[in-house]
């Protein structure tokens, strides 16, 4: 490395958000970047480990160890030391096509699994990897790569999430035609709907897309397939399938009370509110928070999401909820380095509402048992109890607390509890081989389904997982279905 004892002399630095009461005042991305010294003093904190497990990319035990995409991080963050940010850009350009969607929505399994932060808090890793990408952009470094020959062979791709939009780039710079199909009026799936402008910007997705485009690949927007566009027209006029359609079936809430107005999945509350942004007219009855007390169910990304589109809309509270205890301020003796750590942080949306409201937003190991409405159809409340977790034949279940029931005002109730697979319309007109858990099964190597000519990625094959996961599975069916092309 370039500063062998760099980790020994630096401390990790942060550029951190924008302030709060700032930021809660418009829909502009939150995070800050650093100046390039200070960058290049982060990349010099990265150590000569040996075994850098920071890109080893493979699961144990159900978590993941580095980056997926195998990235080579050690190279990088050398390079970005000696500021040869060009040839950072390449290096990282040959394991990931989009480092502007994951070094913003990433939780950064790569520093996870920092040897330094066995000991240390880690390099900032994700935050190199956004610096090099926004530098290459500053600099009109990331045009168009035209494939010099073509194949002949045409692929449809359906669904234009990160899983779809990867397998479309790896495809088409194999020099197969790809057209990308999505049920969306814009492309980007979850990317663009499903993950807030403050932490993505849209305007980076819908860049993405168009560089796409002017590469060759073509997008379908507006158009599901197996609705809009017949299955068996779709088979006789390409040669391949993708799936890349995501886990888009939201687990719902099954309580009394469930039916009323103001009882909305996060996924179509977030796609109105950036519907909104963008200037484009929400379907249906909009869900907005202004004014209203809002709980939201779950505790995960999305969920903050849900907490922070809420503040930003005026929400009069914010509450959310979550069935599980709270995690641990450090690693727990079970969860050793280099696994990913399961501790508490305390994400941008908690971070809003604790200045806004003077509390932490979450309330651990509490569920909701009914949802009570006004006589008129419209949610007025929500009787919540707290919940501990037993062990019952094997297994831990959550038993209710007597006593502990509360009833909480609401105006506005937000379900982001998960998804539980993909949707089944498209996987029954085809009649793919599914797997225990609703996902398509495939040949692990190959993503070949089922059906000779289709292939799947992403969510849908998977099952919910990061968006770093996606585009991994994206590139490897890519991969897969180049082989197969190749070989007809």
């Amino acid at each position: 490395m370039g500063k062998a004892t760099g980790f020994l002399e630096y401390p990790r630095v942060d550029a951190g958000h924008r302030p709060v009461r700032e930021r809660i005042k418009d829909y502009d991305e939150f995070l800050l970047t650093q100046a390039t010294p200070a960058l290049q003093t982060q990349g010099a904190r990265c150590m000569d480990c040996g075994v850098p497990y920071c890109h080893a990319g493979f699961v144990v035990e159900g978590l993941s160890i580095g980056c997926p995409l195998c990235n080579l991080v050690p190279e990088i963050n050398d390079l970005v030391y000696h500021g040869e940010y060009e040839e950072a850009y390449a290096r990282l350009s040959k394991t990931h096509p989009f480092p502007e969607f994951t070094s913003r929505v990433c939780p950064a399994l790569c520093e996870g699994s920092c040897t330094l932060g066995e000991h240390e808090p880690p390099v900032t890793i994700k935050e190199i990897e956004r610096f090099v990408m926004d530098e290459m952009m500053r600099r009109g470094k990331i045009r168009p790569r035209i494939p010099k020959l073509r194949s002949g062979k045409r692929v449809a791709v359906v669904g234009s999430g990160p899983s779809g939009l990867s397998c479309a780039d790896l495809l088409n710079q194999l020099g197969n035609s790809v057209t990308v199909f999505e049920r969306s009026d814009r492309p980007g799936g979850l990317l663009m709907y499903g993950i807030p402008n403050m932490k993505l910007s849209k305007s980076l997705v819908l860049g993405r897309a168009k560089l796409l485009e002017e590469e060759g690949v073509q997008f379908m927007l507006s158009t599901e397939v197996g609705k809009d566009y017949p299955v068996l027209t779709l088979m006789k006029e390409f040669d391949a399938i993708v799936l890349c359609a995501g886990a888009t079936q939201e687990r719902l809430i099954d309580v009394p009370g469930k039916e009323l107005g103001g009882v909305v999945t996060a996924v179509r509350f977030l796609t109105s509110a950036t519907k909104d942004l963008l200037g484009g007219t929400a379907d249906g009855d909009r869900p907005v928070a202004k004014g209203k007390n809002v709980i939201v169910v779950g505790g995960g990304d999305t969920g903050t999401d849900c907490v922070a589109t809420s503040i930003r809309q005026g929400a009069k509270s914010v509450t959310q909820l979550e069935i599980m205890p709270c995690p641990p301020a450090e690693r727990a003796p079970g969860n050793p380095w280099p696994l990913w750590p399961k501790i508490q942080k305390t994400d941008y949306g908690q971070q809003e509402a604790i200045a806004l409201f003077g509390a932490d937003p979450r309330e651990y190991l509490t569920t909701v048992k009914e949802i009570v409405g006004n006589g008129a159809g419209r949610v007025t409340g929500v009787k919540t109890v707290q919940v501990e977790w037993q062990s019952q034949n094997g297994r831990m279940i959550p038993k209710e607390i007597p006593g502990s029931e509360k009833l909480r005002p609401a105006g506005l109730v937000l379900t982001a509890m998960g998804f539980t697979g993909p949707e089944k319309t498209l996987i029954g007109q085809l009649n793919l081989k599914t797997d225990p858990r609703g996902n398509v099964f495939t040949e692990p190597d190959s993503h070949k389904s089922s059906l000779l000519t289709v292939f799947a990625a992403g969510d849908m094959r998977r099952g919910p997982s990061l968006v770093v996961w996606a585009i991994l599975e994206g590139r490897r069916a890519a991969k897969g279905c180049h082989e197969y092309l190749s070989a007809r």
